[in-house]
This record gives structure tokens, C-alpha cells and sequence, in this order.
């Protein structure tokens, strides 16, 4: 059991951070693209195409989290100091664009200030949550099964370069959504502004993949060494071809096929850290199995997520089966 019940907890803690990502990733787009709005009434068009959604796509970031300090105690206790600062904002931000979110729909005077603070909220989260990625990907300093180093490490170049990114990729998958439950004038500039976040979020997976093998001779031995390279090489490849299918479905007007292009971007860039970093959870030096909890406490743990699992999942799709279909101008649920 020592062997394969981290296995099994890692995999459920990585399924809760990827469908944290593509479905809170799209909701934060919107707020990301908020400021590129012409009046209230679009921006009021583009909440309410995420207004039954929103809210129920942060359990997953509460399953990742939750899961993380039961199943890995080590660590929980060594990221979360390591990240004390860009955690605490990313938590504030979330919190203050949930209120906004609410808010905005309440005032009247107060409309604009509720309308800034979700759109800087929704940027701020999206920004910490890439330095958090770049972070990790950079390595945190553990020594005596502690975190040695300075509240400061990971102000780093290459993690806010990697808070760009993600900026840029939520925006990206903001843009294809809109693109696809939107229709009118938010639908139109949308499809301007997909395009517009392939090019960029390209640009930025390509300088990721290109400093990552070479600053950390980890990753440049996982990815190039023989004969991993001669199983490994489909992934950027597949990447490429996806962010092709995406341009074109782009420009031909398609709707639901450039949502499904960016999630599918974002899955390929989420393997390729995996294949970088598994199976350290604290990189470069604590793996999985170094930082787990004790089998018995494992075990209690997973029998009541196995329950919950299924139920978040189905709750998850009923509600986007309920609300399927496009948000016409003029429509909403507040």
C-alpha cells in the first residue's frame, strides 16, 4: 500500500488541479477581459454566460488543496511556507471577485468600482497562480525535511514570466468560451481576441520549453536523454497541431471547436510539466512517496473522496447540461 496509494492520491490531486484550471481558467478570462468591454450591458452579457458556473468551478481548487494537506502533509508544510505570499493574494483575490461578482449585479453608483475590482481580482488570481507554477517548476529549498529558504524565493524572472503566461492562457480560454456561449458584439470581438491570446500564449510555451531544459538540467535530461526523447516528442508536436486546429477553427467561424482546441492546449502544457517533474511534488529532491501520510490515514481519506468524487462530477456536468446553448444580447439569470 506504501508503494501505490500515493500514486492514487497524486492522481486524483493532479485530475483536481487540471479541472480547476480549465474551468476556473475560463470564468477568470472573463474577468481577464473585462477592461476590453465597450459598455456595461457586454460585460453584463459576459457574467452572466459564467454566472451558473463560476462559483461551483472553485470546488476543484478545494479538493486539490484539501487533498494535498491530508495525503501529503510533508508537502503542504513545505510549499505553503515557501509560497506564503503569492498564496495569500491569490486567496484574497478570489475572495474579493466572488463579492464583486455578486455586488456588481446590486449597485448602481457603485457599478464601476465593482466592475474594476473583479477584472483586477480576476488578473491578480490568475498572475499569483502562475508564480505559484513557476515556483514549483523552479525548485523550493528543503533541508531536515523543511523549507530553508527566504519568503522572497520565488520572486524570481522565470516565475513571472510563467504568471504572464497564465494571464495570457486564462484569457485565452475566457475569449474561446465567450466565442462559444456568446453571440452579438462580445461574440465578435471575442473571436479578435482568441486569436490575438493563441499567438501570445504560443510565444510563451515556447520560451517555457525553450529556458526550462536549460536552466534545470532535470528537466533537459527527462526531455532529451535516449530513449525518452523517442517517446516524448509527440507532445509538443501534438501542441503545434492543436494551436493550428484552433487558428483555423478561428477563422472559420467555428464555435464550441476553439474552446475545446484551448482546454486541449492547456492539457498538453499540463503532461508536459508532469513529464518535467513526476514524481517529485516538491522539486527538485522530495517525491511523492517521501512526502506522503501514513497508509491508514491515506485509506480513511480516500473512501469518503471516492464517494464525493462521483458526486462532484455529476453535479458539475448536470449544471452544464442544464445552461447549455448560447447567452443571447439582453439574456441572463440575475
Amino acid at each position: 500500500m506504501e508503494s501505490y496509494l500515493p500514486v492514487i492520491w497524486a492522481a486524483i490531486i493532479g485530475c483536481a488541479v487540471a479541472m480547476y484550471v480549465i474551468l476556473d481558467g475560463f470564468d477568470l478570462g472573463i474577468g481577464i477581459l473585462f477592461p476590453f468591454a465597450e459598455s456595461e450591458q457586454e460585460r453584463d452579457q459576459m457574467m452572466n454566460s459564467v454566472a451558473p458556473f463560476w462559483d461551483g468551478n472553485e470546488t476543484w481548487l478545494v479538493l486539490g488543496g484539501a487533498g494535498m494537506m491530508v495525503a501529503f502533509p510533508l508537502a503542504y508544510s513545505i510549499i505553503l511556507p515557501a509560497l506564503y505570499l503569492p498564496v495569500i493574494v491569490m486567496l484574497l483575490a478570489l475572495v474579493f471577485r466572488g463579492v464583486a461578482f455578486e455586488f456588481r449585479w446590486l449597485g448602481v453608483t457603485s457599478k464601476p468600482h465593482w466592475t474594476f475590482t473583479f477584472a483586477a481580482a480576476s488578473t491578480l488570481a490568475a498572475f499569483c497562480q502562475g508564480l505559484i507554477l513557476g515556483s514549483l517548476i523552479e525548485g523550493i529549498k528543503v533541508e531536515n525535511g523543511a523549507f530553508a529558504g527566504s519568503a522572497f524565493d520565488w520572486a524570481t524572472p522565470f516565475a513571472v514570466l510563467c504568471g504572464l503566461g497564465l494571464v495570457t492562457g486564462y484569457g485565452l480560454l475566457g475569449a474561446t468560451w465567450l466565442i462559444m456561449k456568446t453571440d452579438g458584439s462580445v461574440a465578435t470581438r471575442a473571436r479578435v481576441q482568441a486569436r490575438c491570446l493563441l499567438l501570445a500564449v504560443l510565444a510563451f510555451m515556447a520560451i517555457v520549453s525553450v529556458w526550462t531544459p536549460l536552466a534545470f538540467e532535470r528537466i533537459a535530461v527527462r526531455w532529451f536523454s535516449l530513449p525518452n526523447f523517442l517517446f516524448l516528442w509527440w507532445v509538443p508536436a501534438a501542441t503545434a497541431l492543436v494551436a493550428y486546429a484552433a487558428w483555423r477553427w478561428i477563422e472559420a467561424g467555428r464555435e464550441a471547436l476553439p474552446f475545446l482546441a484551448a482546454i486541449a492546449m492547456f492539457l498538453l502544457g499540463y503532461l508536459g510539466l508532469l513529464i518535467s517533474n513526476f514524481p517529485y511534488l516538491v522539486p527538485p529532491s522530495l517525491t511523492i512517496w517521501e512526502t506522503a501520510a501514513a497508509p491508514p490515514t491515506q485509506i480513511f481519506m480516500l473512501m469518503g473522496t471516492l464517494v464525493l468524487l462521483p458526486i462532484i462530477f455529476g453535479y458539475t456536468i448536470f449544471v452544464y447540461w442544464i445552461f447549455a446553448g448560447k447567452l443571447r444580447e439582453g439574456e441572463g439569470y440575475h
